[in-house]
């Protein structure tokens, strides 16, 4: 690869390969720059810093979360039923990142614990914005009690974490998660609904 090419998507998707061969406490910007034949400047050239660097692959990780749920949040409909496929398809995508690559979502959560708070904080307002935006679709429905719409999007979002929070990853396996996602998503209805 020539130096004056080098994108930062290349640079970010070889660090994501770089971090699950060796892991967050030994990958380096060097190990970057060898995966993509090209100096350690060039790498510099796009992120000043190996901070700089790990902040954007852990944005760009956290990202791809919402690109799927965007879409349900704009969706037209009734919505309750896009806040119920909102939630599955979070905890799908969690579930999935986890199992389907163990090696890169240990990586990715120790990198958040790492990271500066402002990148994780970014993701979980974007979240909590897409639920709100969900809950002002249904008041106006009129199939959701009329409340604080932002405070009951942070209600649903911190009652659901057992679905979405990596630090309980290790209970997603557990075959009576759906079925407790669905009961959790029954009260969470029944506290929304308008009476």
């Amino acid at each position: 690869m020539t130096e004056s090419a080098l994108t930062p998507e290349q640079i970010l998707r070889a660090t994501e390969d770089v971090l699950r061969r060796y892991g967050p406490a030994k990958a380096t910007v060097v190990d970057v720059a060898r995966a993509l034949g090209v100096s350690h400047g060039s790498v510099y050239r796009h992120f000043a810093s190996k901070a700089a660097l790990r902040e954007a692959v852990t944005e760009r990780w956290l990202d791809r979360a919402h690109r799927e749920l965007a879409g349900i949040t704009a969706e037209d409909g009734p919505a309750a039923d896009r806040l119920h496929r909102w939630l599955l398809a979070l905890f799908t995508a969690k579930r999935r990142k986890a199992l389907d690559d163990p090696e890169l979502f240990a990586t990715y959560t120790a990198l958040i614990g790492q990271t500066a708070s402002t990148v994780v904080e970014r993701h979980l307002e974007t979240l909590v914005g897409q639920l709100a935006a969900i809950v002002a679709d249904g008041v106006a429905q009129g199939v959701f009690a009329a409340c604080d719409v932002r405070a009951a999007a942070r209600a649903v979002f911190q009652a659901t974490a057992r679905f979405h929070d990596p630090c309980h990853a290790a209970e997603w396996t557990d075959p009576r998660t759906d079925a407790d996602l669905e009961a959790v998503w029954a009260l969470l209805l029944n506290g929304l609904a308008a009476r």
